[in-house]
Parts: C-alpha cells; structure tokens; sequence
C-alpha cells in the first residue's frame, strides 16, 4: 500500500491494453481508495480536443498516466509511418495540454527508446538522446515521442506543470499482442514456433540476419517502476527502464524454440531489415532518483509468457489475442 495514491482519481490512458492493464493491477493494489479512469477507445478519440476534454471533464483525474499508443514490430512501422507519427504525436500534445488546462498535479509520460539514435554508444545514456536521428524505420514514432519529452520541459520553465518522461525498454509479458501483423519480436516468435510446432513444420522464418541486440523488460516491472515514478519523481529529465541485460536476436529466437519445443530450423529473411544495431540501457537514473530496479529474471519472464499464450490461444480464432490499447 501506498499512502500517494489514497483518494486520488487516476487516468490511465491505453488502461485496457498491455501494459496499461498490468499497470492497472499494480496501481489498486497499492491503495483501497484510488479512482481509476480508463479512457476506452471506443469511446474517446484521444486524437480529438473535444474527446479528451471530455474525458478530463467526466474524470476529474489529479493525476494522468499516458499509456496510450499507436504502435507496432518493425513491418507495422515500415508501413504506418505517417500514422504512427501523427496519432502518437497529436495524443501526446493534446493530453498534455489539457491536463494543464484543467491543473492536474501530475502526468506521467511514456516515449520510447526508439527515440535514440541509431548509433548510439552502449548502453544508450539519457544524455545521448538527442544526438541524432533515430534508426530510419522507427524515426516517426520515435521523434513523436521525443516531441513529448520537449513539451513536458516546456510546460514545466513556462508553467511549472509537473510532468515526468520515462522510456521502457522493449516490454514483453502475458497479454502482449500475439497478432503477426503488429506484434513485436518475443511475442511473434512465441506464436510462430508454437503454431510450427503443432503443424510439423520443419522451420520458421526470422526477419533480419539475428545479429542486432535487444533488451527486454518484463510487463510487471515496468508497470512498478512506472508508478514508483509517479509517487517519487518530480524532474523532467528523461529516465531509462530497462533490465540492464542485452541479448541477440539470433539467440534470443533460439531460445525461445527450445522453450517451446519447436525442433525444426530457423530460417533468415536477410531481405527484410534489422532495425537499430544494438540496445542496451543505462537505468542508473532509476536507481538513483527512484530507487528502480527490474527484478524478474528474463527465463522466467519467457517461461511465464509462454504459458499464458498456450493457455489463452485457443479462445481466439486468429491464434492469439491482440492487445487493446
């Protein structure tokens, strides 16, 4: 329990999908008397004025947690780059500066680590941010987040509005999205050894070559060093949070078909891209002004991911389920 979020009303944007369901969880079991407001998408356009509006009229949130996103793996983003940039930007800019509007005590920003550079020296410092463009195929999503870090230093010199910015690493979990045209890589494998697995298929097919690196941080995690950087955070310098733990792709995918069972061989589609060339965070910052670190242990988090999905995959007709952001 914790006594921050005693009476307080919260809105969770992007509440009802993957992360913002785990962090949803988390935040009631820190306090019996929080308010939660999620947003839904079906009923707030939160690209719309008049829709947010609405949502912080009906609400009357203190605090707002922007979870929200348009997102996908690296193929959705080579193929929505104008979309990804306009709705993640608009959502960003629109909610901040209602949130001003209506004097909200805090908002906590999600970006993204697709805002670095794309060569940037490992493990990515939050002073590096912005000492050059992002990888090609991630820039429009990325500088739209990073647009956001810009406005919350903005709004906090000009208004002295108190808003935070935090960049999670690649996140994976039980509820990810497990739809091959958006997914990203974890759960898209999973997916694909399971379903070659079952069909006696003697491969399945990687994009990339598998040499790039990645680092992944388990949902559970993020949400508490979310929400341990509302309660205790208070600067708008940009804060890794990450596991602090790099892996290939090549070993990260061999990986996973041994957990899965699958036996058959990994083919490499070297025609489509890499993406970034490595990642791998600095968290000391969340070390340091919040007192964050990931605690589960990345084979566990898999173990724990790959059982839910052969749990819940049968009640879905797609073969997985999608997340609801």
């Amino acid at each position: 329990m914790s006594s921050y979020w005693e009476g307080q009303t919260v809105m969770v944007t992007g509440g009802a999908g993957f992360l913002g369901s785990h962090l949803v969880e988390e935040l009631e079991a820190r306090s019996d008397t929080v308010d939660v407001f999620v947003p839904r998408s079906n009923e707030y356009d939160l690209r719309e004025r008049t829709d947010i509006r609405r949502a912080f009229t009906q609400s009357g949130a203190d605090v707002v947690v922007h979870l929200a996103a348009t997102v996908g793996g690296i193929g959705a983003n080579r193929e929505n780059p104008g979309r990804y940039f306009y709705d993640n930007a608009i959502m960003g800019i629109e909610l901040l500066e209602m949130a001003r509007q209506f004097d909200v005590d805090k908002f906590t920003i999600l970006g993204t680590i697709c805002s670095y550079p794309n060569h940037t020296e490992v493990p990515f410092s939050e002073d590096d941010l912005f000492d050059g463009y992002p990888e090609e195929t991630n820039a429009p999503y990325g500088i739209a987040k990073k647009a956001l870090l810009t406005q919350s230093r903005a709004y906090r010199k000009q208004y002295d509005f108190n808003s935070i910015y935090l960049m999670p690493v690649n996140l994976y979990g039980p509820r990810d999205d497990f739809d091959l045209h958006s997914a990203h890589v974890i759960p898209a494998i999973i997916r694909k050894c399971i379903e070659a697995r079952e069909r006696g298929d003697d491969s399945i097919t990687a994009w990339g070559t598998g040499e790039p690196t990645r680092e992944f941080l388990y949902v559970k995690d993020a949400a508490r060093g979310i929400l341990d950087a509302t309660e205790r955070y208070d600067r708008s310098n940009p804060v890794n949070l990450g596991s602090g733990a790099e892996i290939s792709i090549r070993a990260l995918i061999e990986r996973i078909a041994d957990m899965t069972d699958f036996e058959g061989d990994i083919k490499w589609d070297t025609s489509k891209p890499d993406g970034q060339p490595r990642r791998r965070l600095d968290t000391s910052r969340a070390k340091e002004y919040f007192d964050w670190t990931a605690q589960t242990d990345f084979e566990d988090g898999l173990r724990r991911t790959i059982d839910w999905y052969e749990a819940v995959r049968t009640d879905y007709p797609a073969g997985g389920p999608r997340a609801d952001a």
